[in-house]
């Protein structure tokens, strides 16, 4: 399994790497498109390498039994997942703003001075969490461990869970740097824990958009049909159909 922990070491390593401490030196030298090309390369190549080595480990029994329940229960938790996920592609605070980016490095008074970004209230996905598409990511990773409790899957989940959870945390450092006036007031009213702002009063839950609803349950049931065909495995609502 050595060659597969390298892999996943590589591909979380060098997101975080490219996305913080190397950033602003590297788009000063290549530029922002520079630098998204070069950060496309590196994660796209870490990635093909991390499945290249994912299918050849070798094979090892599961560590626990995968029941009717746990499927079941799977089956809910990615349909969240699904939601949280279509909702985080609009409007989402949390995405890089590229040209605010490039505005700072150019002038370090202008993240300060660049308009409010956020919303004036959370709704929705993001008052469930301040950041519903990594939040999607890792409960991709858990459900998938806990239905193919394999070493080497567990490997490669991990490596998903640790890059979107760390992330998401290194995404508020991020952002209180580049608008530390708007995106602490975001902060007060949202949480990085999935319901900890609902649970302490300062969001409410609904105000859910249709494309959210709509989008994560056509999401969800066309990504659990596909692992019909690609994987011979009925995950989802489709192993009771």
């Amino acid at each position: 399994m050595q060659p597969l922990i390298i892999a996943a070491i590589a591909f979380v390593g060098t997101h975080f790497l490219l996305s913080h401490p190397l950033r602003a030196p590297l788009v000063r030298g290549l530029g922002e498109r520079g630098f998204s090309a070069l950060y496309s390369l590196v994660a796209l190549a870490t990635f093909a390498w991390l499945v290249v080595q994912y299918r050849a480990a070798p094979a090892r029994p599961p560590l626990w039994p995968v029941d009717d329940v746990l499927w079941a229960i799977v089956t809910v938790v990615m349909l969240v997942a699904s939601i949280l996920f279509m909702g985080s592609l609009i409007k989402n605070p949390a995405l890089p703003n590229r040209n605010l980016a490039t505005h700072s490095l150019a002038s370090p008074g202008a993240a300060a001075k660049a308009p409010p970004e956020v919303p004036s209230q959370a709704k929705g996905v993001f008052a469930v969490t301040r950041h519903p598409m990594m939040w999607a990511f890792a409960l991709w990773g858990f459900c998938h461990i806990a239905v193919m409790p394999t070493l080497a899957n567990i490997i490669l989940c991990a490596a998903i869970i640790i890059l979107a959870l760390c992330g998401a945390s290194l995404q508020d450092r991020k952002k209180r740097q580049l608008q530390p006036q708007t995106w602490l007031l975001w902060e007060a009213k949202t949480s990085y824990w999935p319901f900890a702002a609902i649970a302490q009063g300062r969001a409410r839950f609904g105000g859910f958009r249709p494309h959210d609803w709509a989008g994560g349950v056509v999401i969800w049931l066309a990504a659990t049909w596909a692992h019909i065909p690609a994987a011979h495995i009925a995950a989802g609502i489709w192993r009771w159909l």
